[in-house]
């Protein structure tokens, strides 16, 4: 996969933003935190919400794109900042955090039954895990693109198609139960606003199109774009006040390291 594009992303900065602020507000540990780690720290946004939150802690953010990683650099002067791919073995980082986080990040790193444990490897005993996981499968916008791009005339235009790495609700919890005894699922279901049906597309051209979006040369993606954007309009109603509500749900877990 291409890189990530960093500014596209921070488009909808505050609410990419918002899940991290909310699982924070979750993380209950017996001692202030000194040593956090944030996979997938992306352009550095849930990562100063750490320190925001914890702000005598080290802070260390890691993420696999170079794009992302250069802009949390810039904008985060007191965070490190590092290029990792999280797909590896992430201990190498250390085994002495006492926060370890990561948010919409694990859904594009294959192997949950082994990235789980190695994050709480990660860990101080009684150090935390927590995750945030988009679950939004089921939404009109995931529906449409699948739909989109199995079509005959797009399909043969695509060598690769995005892969779901995520596991089920219950998988997480049988997953969690194997490994630590002290731990909490839950989801929430985060109703954005945006003024048109560009706005969704724009939200996905950084995540769920991407994929697609770089497989294409310029005229294709422009044709693309405009058959998603006709199906979301249809699918996506636009409200009395001329905004449209996007839906969408997110799963969490924190889990204690024993």
């Amino acid at each position: 996969m291409a890189d990530w594009n960093s500014l596209q992303y921070l488009k909808f900065e505050k609410e990419r933003t918002l899940p991290s602020v909310d699982l924070i507000n979750r993380i209950r540990l017996s001692a202030e935190p000194e040593k956090i780690l944030d996979i997938g720290c992306g352009p550095g946004n849930s990562s100063a919400q750490l320190k925001k939150a914890f702000s005598s802690a080290y802070v260390l953010g890691v993420d696999s794109s170079e794009n992302m990683i250069a802009e949390a650099e810039r904008s985060y002067k007191d965070i490190d900042f590092r290029l990792f791919d999280a797909s590896g073995d992430i201990s190498v980082l250390g085994t002495d955090f006492d926060l370890v986080f990561s948010n919409a990040c694990i859904q594009w790193i294959p192997d949950h039954e082994r990235l789980i444990p190695n994050m709480l490897e990660c860990l101080k005993s009684g150090g935390m895990l927590a995750v945030q996981i988009p679950m939004n499968y089921e939404e009109p916008v995931h529906r449409i693109i699948s739909e989109t791009v199995r079509e005959e005339k797009w399909k043969k235009l695509f060598s690769r198609t995005r892969i779901f790495h995520t596991l089920t609700q219950s998988e997480y919890f049988d997953l969690l139960g194997s490994l630590c005894s002290d731990f909490s699922l839950w989801s929430t279901t985060y109703f954005h606003v945006m003024n048109s049906h560009d706005d969704i597309i724009e939200w996905y051209k950084s995540t769920g199109m991407k994929p697609y979006l770089e497989q294409l040369d310029a005229s294709g993606r422009e044709k693309f774009e405009n058959e998603v954007r006709e199906k979301l309009t249809a699918a996506y109603p636009v409200q009395k006040n001329g905004q449209i509500i996007f839906r969408f749900p997110r799963f969490f877990f924190t889990a204690v390291k024993d």
